[in-house]
């Protein structure tokens, strides 16, 4: 069994978003925060894979991140249609920012 330490950064970054969006994985407050990091960090490093996005790609992204942050500014608990429509925001806000895109329950996704 390999344990995380031995696996390369990029996947165990894509393992843990992955999980994050996985409808399975209990939604809690810091795996929403460590994706509004990870996705600020990229924008911050000008990260190469957004600038092959378009322009309403980038918009809507950008739509998406806010709506995430906002509804944790305004919620402290969470349904699970809420939590289905955060990971769909977060979904859409990391667009093109991962090696593959996540599927999340069948939903085609904006720039599919």
């Amino acid at each position: 069994m390999t344990s995380g330490r031995d696996l390369p950064p990029n996947h165990l970054t894509d393992s843990r978003i992955h999980r994050i969006l996985d409808t399975n994985h209990p939604l809690c407050r810091e795996d929403v925060v460590w994706m509004l990091e990870y996705i600020k960090k990229k924008v911050a490093d000008e990260d190469p894979a957004l600038a092959e996005l378009s322009q309403p790609r980038l918009l809507k992204s950008f739509h998406c991140f806010a709506e995430a942050a906002m509804s944790l500014v305004h919620r402290r608990h969470c349904s699970a249609q809420e939590a289905s429509r955060l990971r769909g925001w977060l979904s859409e806000a990391a667009f093109g920012l991962t090696s593959q895109p996540p599927k999340l329950g069948g939903q085609r996704r904006i720039g599919d």
